[in-house]
């Protein structure tokens, strides 16, 4: 059974930084295009950036690019998601999820129903 499991969320202050943390287990860690989605309150479930399965590719929503980085590490079957300078807009449930390869990654990237495995989520807050 796949298991995605979030760490690195919490408080933080505007213009700062934090590292989420998904760590991958069940499935071979290749197999998966991944990504991460966030979700505010009284809001839908935004997506934010991903990799394809190999690593050669990355998307990212315009509000974050340049500020977010999503990297991972296939030794540690673990994905991150880098946040530098923080906006309180930033504020939001965040998601890791996990796309089978058998599933183009173009152009369900950003689809979160296309989506096979879910984390628990991490929650974000930025303070102003």
């Amino acid at each position: 059974q796949v298991q995605l499991v979030e760490s690195g969320g919490g408080l933080v202050q505007a213009g700062g930084s934090l590292r989420l943390s998904c760590a991958v287990s069940g499935r071979t860690f290749s197999d998966m295009h991944m990504g991460w989605f966030r979700q505010a309150p009284g809001q839908e479930r935004e997506f934010v950036a991903s990799m394809s399965s190999s690593g050669a590719v990355t998307n990212y929503v315009d509000s974050v690019k340049g500020r977010f980085t999503i990297s991972k590490d296939s030794a540690k079957n673990t994905v991150y998601l880098q946040m530098n300078s923080l906006k309180p807009e930033d504020t939001a449930v965040y998601y890791c999820a996990a796309l089978l390869r058998s599933s183009t990654y173009l152009p369900n990237y950003s689809r979160s129903n296309r989506y096979d495995y879910w984390g628990q989520g991490a929650q974000v807050t930025v303070s102003s």
